[in-house]
C-alpha cells in the first residue's frame, strides 16, 4: 500500500509529511520510504496554534482552527504526492496525526484527556483519500498515556542486531524529548519508551525572548555556543519531579510552561549570568535530562543512540548529549541518524511522519498501535478514527 503520515510536532514550526509503500511479506512488516516534504505553518497559522497552547482561545476559535489545521494537514499530502511525482489516485491512505493543543495529565502522572485537531473529514475531502486520525485517544481510554505511540515503529523496524552486543536507544529531540529502549533481535525483553523532558521547547522559546521575536529557534546551536552553562542553576532545574518520575510518563507543553521559562530566566539574571548563558544551560538541560533517564530507566546496556528530530541538527546539542551521556553512563555512547542504519534509511525529518503512515497501516488492518509497556495501557488497541475517502471501496 502507498501510504502518507501527516505530523505536527509539540515546537509546532510546520507539518512533516512522508509518503511510504508498506507491505507485509512473510509476517514481516517491510516499509519505503518515497518522498518526504515539510511544509511551513503560516505565521496566521502558528500564531492560532500558540494562542491555543496558552489557552488564549475560545471555543469558537478552537472550532475554526480545527478546519483551519485540517487544510493545513491537506496541502501538505498533497505537497508530498506531487514531491513523489504521483496523484491522489495512486495513494491508498492517510494517517494524520493532527497538532497537539492539549495533553492533560493530572498529579499523579496519570493522562485524564489528550486533544488534537485538524479536521480528518477536510482531509479526505481535499485529497479523496481515506484518513486515519485521532490515534491518542485510544490508549488513553484504555488507562495509558496516549504517548509516546512511535515505539511500535521502532520495535517493528529498528530493533538492533545482536552482534550490536546491547540495547539500541532510538531519541526523538522535538519539542518534548522521548525515548525507545530497544532490546536486541533474539532477546524476550520488552521494550520501554517514555517522554524524557524538554527537547527544544524552552530552548526555541528563549531565543525567541532573547532575540526580541526574531528568532524562533537557535539555529546551529549559535546561541548556546556563545554562552557558558550554570552548573549551579542546572543542578537545581534537574530536580524538577518529572525527571524522577518513573516510566510511563509523558509531558509537554502543559509543564514545561512559558511562565516555568521566565521564572528560570530570573534565576539566570539573578546569578549575575548573560542571555548566552541562559540558551547554554537550557541546552545542557535537555542533553543531561536525557543522559539522566538513561541511567535511571534504561532497562539493559545502551551500546547506541539514534537520535531524530529538529535537536539532531543542533551540533552544540549533540555535543553535550555526548558528553551527558559518557558522563552520566560511564562508557562512551555513540551517536547516529536514522540515516545511517543500514536496516532502513530513511530522511531524519520525516521518521515521525512514517510511524503515523506506519499506524495507518496497522490500523486499516485491525492491529494494534500502541505498546502497553511504553504507554501504560490495560492492553494492546486499535488506534485512529477511519474517515472514508473518495476512494474507499467498501470497509
Amino acid at each position: 500500500m502507498h501510504v502518507i503520515g501527516l505530523m505536527s510536532g509539540t515546537s509546532a514550526d510546520g507539518i512533516d509529511a512522508a509518503l511510504a509503500e508498506i507491505d507485509e511479506i512473510d509476517g514481516q512488516i517491510s516499509l519505503r520510504q518515497i518522498a518526504a516534504v515539510s511544509e511551513a505553518w503560516s505565521a496566521e497559522e502558528r500564531g492560532l496554534i500558540f494562542d491555543l497552547f496558552a489557552n488564549h482561545a475560545t471555543v469558537q476559535t478552537l472550532c475554526r482552527a480545527n478546519f483551519a489545521l485540517g487544510e493545513g494537514f491537506a496541502r501538505a499530502a498533497l505537497a508530498v504526492i506531487a514531491t513523489a511525482g504521483m496523484t491522489p489516485d495512486q495513494v491508498d491512505l492517510i494517517g494524520s496525526h493532527g497538532q497537539t493543543i492539549w495533553h492533560d495529565v493530572d498529579a499523579k502522572g496519570r493522562v485524564t484527556s489528550t486533544l488534537q485537531i485538524g479536521e480528518a473529514a477536510v482531509i479526505a475531502e481535499r485529497t479523496g483519500i481515506r484518513t486515519i486520525s485521532d490515534f491518542r485517544v485510544a490508549d488513553v481510554a484504555a488507562g495509558g498515556q496516549g504517548a509516546p505511540l512511535v515505539p511500535i515503529f521502532d520495535w517493528m523496524l529498528l530493533r538492533p542486531p545482536a552482534e550490536l552486543g546491547g540495547w539500541r536507544a532510538v531519541q526523538n529531540i522535538g519539542g518534548i524529548g522521548n525515548v525507545t529502549f530497544l532490546p536486541p533481535q533474539g532477546s524476550s525483553a520488552a521494550p520501554l519508551a517514555f517522554d524524557t523532558g524538554p527537547g527544544n521547547v524552552l530552548i526555541d522559546w528563549a531565543a525567541t525572548l532573547i532575540s526580541g521575536g526574531d528568532l524562533r529557534y537557535d539555529a546551529d546551536g549559535q546561541l548556546a555556543a556563545a554562552g557558558k552553562p550554570s552548573a549551579d542553576l542546572l543542578r537545581r532545574w534537574l530536580d524538577h519531579p518529572y525527571f524522577r518520575q518513573t516510566p510511563p510518563k509523558s509531558t509537554g507543553r502543559e509543564l514545561f510552561t512559558r511562565s516555568l521559562l521566565e521564572k528560570w530566566r530570573g534565576e539566570v539574571q539573578s546569578a549575575g549570568c548573560s542571555d548566552a548563558d541562559f540558551v547554554a544551560t537550557l541546552t545542557e538541560l535537555t542533553a543531561a535530562s536525557i543522559a539522566d533517564a538513561y541511567a535511571r530507566f534504561a532497562p539493559g546496556p545502551v551500546v547506541q543512540t539514534v537520535v531524530g528530530g529538529g535537536g539532531g541538527r543542533n551540533p552544540i546539542l549533540m555535543d553535550r548529549l555526548a558528553a551527558q551521556l559518557e558522563a552520566r553512563l560511564g562508557r562512551p555512547i555513540p551517536l547516529l541518524r536514522h540515516k545511517d542504519l543500514p536496516e532502513l534509511a530513511i530522511d531524519d525529518d520525516a521518521k515521525e511522519a512514517l510511524a503515523f503512515a506506519l499506524l495507518a497501516w496497522l490500523a486499516i488492518h485491525g492491529r494494534p498501535g500502541n505498546v502497553p509497556a511504553c504507554t501504560g495501557a490495560a492492553g494492546t488497541r486499535v488506534l485512529g478514527k477511519v474517515t472514508p475517502g473518495l476512494n474507499q471501496k467498501g470497509l
